[in-house]
């Protein structure tokens, strides 16, 4: 068989990986730099990887993160009250793998957001389901779902992935339905998967959200006590972008 039909023979079969090194690998065979068990193995390890990459992107883009997030590229120069340690801790995912929810709580432009799709773009890169939905967006299909009778299914979508990141919360009141049906998927989620929520209330201030006293100490019970909850203190980093700008007329 020839060079070409191997390669046409790969493409049809989908190993998208050997098939870009499948030359090289014969090339070095053929001279006898590698035996055919070696040639076999780096094959395998080409298409690993390349499928391994194809899987993160998909994890990714069905989560809804917006890229372009990273921990270690989390600006550390203002002087909040997280430290290098903080998201060293939070980027092991030990708290994902122990299905613990996590409350990231600050005032606006501290940081909550980014914090919050890093994690949720790391744990993609480590083979997690997730997915993000700002409270607006959560309310907006909480209340589609119960018109057209489709709630459980909604449910359902929220309560698969590994981790569920709600951002935001806090931005409006929520209706007692709304706060029920919020409290039915945390309660679903607690049996294993974690929860990331930012906000910028203390949980003693969440009768600003929750009317219902009854649904506010279920949804708090469920998430304080085996959590982890960080609250982030420090100037909003949007203060420090505006400053950037009119030292610099030039930027943006």
């Amino acid at each position: 068989m020839s060079l070409t039909q191997i390669r046409l023979q790969m493409e049809k079969l989908g190993f998208l990986g050997m098939l870009g090194s499948v030359e090289d690998v014969l090339s070095r065979l053929q001279k006898g730099d590698i035996n055919g068990m070696e040639a076999l193995d780096e094959l395998l390890e080409h298409e690993k990887r390349h499928r391994g990459v194809r899987a993160t992107q998909s994890r990714i883009q069905r989560s809804k993160i917006r890229k372009g997030a990273a921990l270690e590229e989390f600006d550390l120069t203002l002087k909040r009250s997280i430290t290098k340690a903080d998201l060293k801790e939070l980027g092991t995912l030990e708290w994902c793998n122990q299905g613990k929810p996590l409350i990231l709580i600050g005032p606006t432009g501290i940081g909550k957001t980014y914090i919050a799709r890093a994690l949720g773009l790391l744990a993609c890169e480590q083979g997690k389901a997730t997915l993000f939905m700002s409270t607006t967006e959560f309310l907006e299909n909480q209340a589609l779902s119960r018109q057209c009778g489709g709630y459980l299914k909604f449910r359902d979508k929220l309560t698969r992935p590994d981790i569920l990141l709600i951002d935001d919360l806090g931005m409006r009141k929520f209706t007692s339905q709304e706060a029920e049906d919020l409290r039915d998927i945390i309660e679903q989620r607690s049996y294993g998967k974690s929860t990331v929520i930012t906000t910028q209330l203390p949980f003693d201030h969440w009768s600003e959200i929750f009317g219902d006293e009854i649904i506010r100490d279920a949804l708090v019970d469920r998430l304080e006590p085996q959590g982890m909850v960080i609250k982030i203190k420090g100037p909003s980093f949007r203060q420090k972008q505006k400053k950037e700008m009119v030292t610099d007329p030039g930027q943006g």
